[in-house]
């Protein structure tokens, strides 16, 4: 019964919970007449956190903890699961109890809790065959920090970092796919900012300042969805500045990899506007960068 209750609070949510629920379905071997002795003689009493320091049976402490997170009681799972390590650090249960740890604070959005317990579990145990769910759980942490566009974005750097590192050292786990999707999304979110940014520059005139933004939206973040308007902002800013050869360039890049959106029909119109159209100019930095990548 523990179990179905388990999998059934835990298949609500993503991948991260799902191989909660495998772990969980991994209850002690001898939690039989034993735990129920043991459970019986200490009366009931480990759950309170009240009590003093009292060394139990790890069978025990696991399977309360089991409870708890059945329980979606998180706080007090990663609690229990803590105490496991902590009163039989060389138990084979150690182990997974950390990780169970740190999976129990993620549920509970005690994220910095949850980081540092994953990363004590790669610190103590980088062989093990969960260490890339340990890397995906820290990843998921800052993940789930991410803030708009409008606020700072060093969430957004950590996760981009973490997400990458678990995608190279483990392209082929179950994790990798949900770590890509993951990696693309964050990549446009940071490309949004520097939009937002550039946006604020351009409506200022302060066509440099803008044009540096833009241009890392072109150099790092060429697969985003902003791509498009960055090319005609860049449009625009090298108009301004009558630098018409770059802006000439933006254009005929966006025209040439988006004919058909409205950021080339804006573009197409400031040019005509001056009596000009899109050409490519080769040793531009947009026609290098662009072809560096594509």
């Amino acid at each position: 019964m523990r179990e179905a209750l388990l999998n059934t609070s835990i298949s609500r949510i993503n991948r991260a919970d799902a191989l909660g629920a495998w772990m969980g379905g991994l209850r002690l071997a001898v939690a039989g007449v034993f735990v129920v002795v043991s459970m019986a003689l200490l009366g009931g009493c480990s759950g309170d956190a009240e009590l003093p320091y009292e060394e139990r049976p790890v069978e025990q402490i696991y399977n309360k903890a089991m409870d708890y997170m059945a329980d979606e009681d998180y706080a007090k799972a990663a609690n229990e699961f803590e105490e496991v390590e902590r009163q039989h650090p060389y138990s084979t249960w150690a182990r997974r109890a950390t990780l169970m740890a740190a999976y129990a604070d993620y549920k509970y959005n005690n994220y910095d809790a949850s980081i540092l317990t994953a990363q004590r579990y790669i610190s103590l145990h980088p062989g093990s065959k969960d260490v890339a769910y340990a890397y995906y759980l820290i990843a998921l942490c800052y993940y789930e920090q991410i803030s708009d566009v409008g606020r700072d974005q060093q969430m957004t750097e950590n996760a981009l970092a973490a997400l990458t590192v678990l995608s190279v050292r483990f392209p082929q786990s179950e994790y990798a796919r949900d770590a890509r999707l993951k990696l693309d999304l964050t990549r446009d979110h940071l490309a949004g900012k520097e939009m937002e940014i550039g946006r604020y520059y351009l409506k200022r005139r302060e066509y440099i300042a803008a044009i540096n933004r833009f241009r890392v939206v072109i150099e790092k973040y060429q697969t985003t969805t902003h791509v498009p308007e960055a090319l005609h902002r860049l449009v625009e800013a090298y108009l301004s500045l009558g630098i018409k050869t770059e802006a000439q360039t933006a254009a005929a890049i966006l025209g040439y990899n988006y004919p058909g959106s409205d950021w080339y029909q804006d573009s197409y119109a400031l040019l005509a506007g001056q009596g000009l159209k899109p050409e490519e100019d080769k040793g531009s930095w947009i026609s290098k960068a662009w072809h560096t990548v594509f």
